[in-house]
């Protein structure tokens, strides 16, 4: 079961989207968990008009940005606390939002989309075996799929704990995590039917953090 306790704490903890990026952009999408670094939308292959779905979608800052490319913007979030952000920043968006766990939105929704992303999302706290298939079930041909998470610690494989913490008179929250190398995402990928699967680790930017991110493609 989605700790949903844990990720409305989390969401009072992450800090709020600058109102403008480096260049200026009231919104833009950023794959990292570093400021104006690593690709863009582009992985995506958004066109106007596309169907494009975000899972752990937070508060929106992402999902904004593929509003302003002409797709239908569509984000899957457990937190109350993240749903009622994105709605009050970005409620001239157009943003189509659904407080749900991501494997029950693709089990019950009639919807297909063009592209399904996630950005250190639903992908990282979700099983692939029961994520995956409800997937690539709601992929368009052709669809793309992609999403961003910490590399895996050395040693550190499969199903994880992550701690949120809250103060020091309260246990941490926990929820779970999936982590590979990203050969071995490659291959989970095939295994579930997705064609031309890509893993790449983009290293940080310079300065003294060095965990890059692990950033996933791959196609119906």
């Amino acid at each position: 079961m989605t700790n949903t306790a844990a990720w409305d704490t989390y969401s009072k903890q992450k800090p709020e989207r600058r109102p403008t990026n480096a260049v200026g952009q009231t919104t833009w999408f950023n794959w990292t968990q570093y400021a104006d670094h690593g690709p863009g939308a582009d992985l995506l292959g958004i066109t106007p008009g596309a169907s494009v779905l975000d899972l752990g979608c937070g508060k929106g800052g992402n999902l904004a940005h593929v509003a302003t490319l002409g797709a239908r913007a569509v984000g899957v979030d457990v937190s109350l606390a993240q749903m009622k952000a994105a709605e009050a920043r970005w409620a001239d968006a157009g943003l189509v939002l659904h407080r749900m766990d991501a494997v029950r939105f693709l089990e019950e929704t009639g919807e297909y989309f063009d592209a399904v992303y996630s950005v250190f999302g639903a992908v990282w706290f979700t099983d692939p075996e029961q994520l995956l298939p409800v997937i690539r079930k709601r992929l368009k041909p052709g669809g793309v799929l992609a999403f961003s998470q910490r590399p895996a610690i050395e040693g550190c494989y499969g199903c994880q704990a992550s701690y949120i913490n809250r103060s020091e008179d309260e246990d941490p929250l926990v929820v779970k995590r999936w982590d590979y190398e990203p050969d071995r995402w490659v291959g989970i990928l095939r295994e579930h039917g997705f064609a031309s699967p890509t893993a790449r680790v983009v290293p940080a930017p310079p300065g003294p953090r060095k965990v890059g991110t692990l950033i996933v493609r791959a196609s119906t």
